[in-house]
């Protein structure tokens, strides 16, 4: 299915709705928010709508996921954010509960003169290489091979990678590792890796601003970053063989297969069969204390609130930045789930829609 939206005309600054006078914001409650930088765009949106509609104001840091789940384990925030999603056990050790918000893709984006937006085709073995540091020129004679159509330019490789703790990194070093047992056996998947070559930069931002300012260069990043930055994205090779173009109908093709019944509702989107699919898909997930101290009961139940607002309100706005919005039903699964936060005195919490 897709949305009819021109992924390069998108304007992730342009606010939904009017901003509110400063005494208005002065008289909204806070939420506080801190963690992946995957949904940033989104949950800066949502957050902007939701401004008005429901007299919430949002305070979201995007530090990455691992600084999410610092911050929420700590208890310095409302709530965490991560694309990484955590095990049961941890869940369980940090007395958190996790639910998704909505998924969105990884994209690869590059910086080559003379090749076109979506152009390059690579496969999952000569991605490997890149970031393994084996193929190290664009005119390599592997990539001339798979892009005869292209005049590639006779420029060194440069990959750009996450230099802090990632959600993005995890989901994109996952596919590393599913499709290559040298990666797998190496680097591995994680939130943070040892990259065998290229050059770090902190959040999805920075890698979109290091790519787009390094002729050259290569990186991995959230979709809506981008399409906000009018980067040159690339074709893909799925598991079925097929070179796939990063758009909505192959996202959603992959969001398709989605099984949330694993424990924190942690769909595995990575890797999957299907001809249309695009491989690296993935939830983005939420954390939150399942036994917040009497100070964070008000920031629990509003962030609750926030988001039930965004499952029944946000889904346009998710699409037009790219991302692709809950089933209806898990949005009902997560609802439920929500009364397994409890107040000191063990009452379920609960809010008016």
């Amino acid at each position: 299915m897709t949305h009819g939206f021109n992924r390069r005309s998108l304007m992730l600054g342009a606010a939904a709705l009017p901003m509110a006078g400063t005494a208005a914001l002065a008289q909204q409650a806070t939420i506080t928010g801190a963690g992946a930088t995957f949904p940033r765009p989104v949950y800066e949106r949502w957050g902007q709508q939701a401004r008005e509609a429901l007299g919430l104001q949002l305070n979201y840091q995007s530090i990455g996921s691992g600084g999410g789940i610092n911050q929420i384990t700590n208890r310095t925030v409302d709530f965490g954010a991560t694309d990484a999603p955590l095990t049961e056990a941890q869940m369980r050790e940090r007395n958190l509960l996790q639910f998704p918000t909505l998924m969105g893709s990884v994209v690869l984006i590059v910086n080559l003169p003379g090749v076109a937006d979506n152009a390059l085709r690579l496969t999952p073995e000569l991605l490997v290489d890149i970031f393994l540091g084996r193929i190290t020129r664009w005119n390599d004679a592997r990539l001339v091979e798979t892009n005869r159509e292209l005049r590639l330019p006779n420029l060194p490789i440069s990959p750009a990678y996450r230099a802090d703790a990632s959600g993005t990194t995890f989901v994109f070093t996952t596919y590393l590792s599913r499709v290559s047992d040298t990666w797998r056996a190496g680097a591995g998947a994680a939130t943070s890796v040892q990259w065998p070559v290229g050059n770090g930069a902190r959040g999805n931002e920075g890698i979109a601003n290091t790519v787009r300012n390094t002729p050259g260069a290569i990186g991995y990043t959230e979709n809506a970053y981008a399409t906000v930055n009018r980067l040159i994205t690339t074709q893909l090779r799925n598991k079925s063989g097929r070179f796939v173009t990063p758009v909505m109908a192959a996202f959603e093709a992959a969001a398709g297969f989605a099984d949330w019944t694993r424990p924190g509702f942690a769909a595995d989107l990575v890797d999957l069969s299907g001809d249309t699919v695009w491989p690296i898909v993935s939830p983005t997930f939420i954390l939150l204390p399942t036994n917040p101290v009497a100070d964070r009961v008000v920031g629990s139940r509003n962030t609750m609130r926030f988001f039930d607002w965004a499952f029944r309100n946000g889904a346009e706005a998710a699409r037009r930045l790219e991302y692709i919005p809950l089933p209806a039903s898990v949005q009902d699964q997560v609802r439920a789930a929500w009364r397994q936060v409890r107040d000191p005195s063990g009452n379920p919490i609960t809010f008016t829609a």
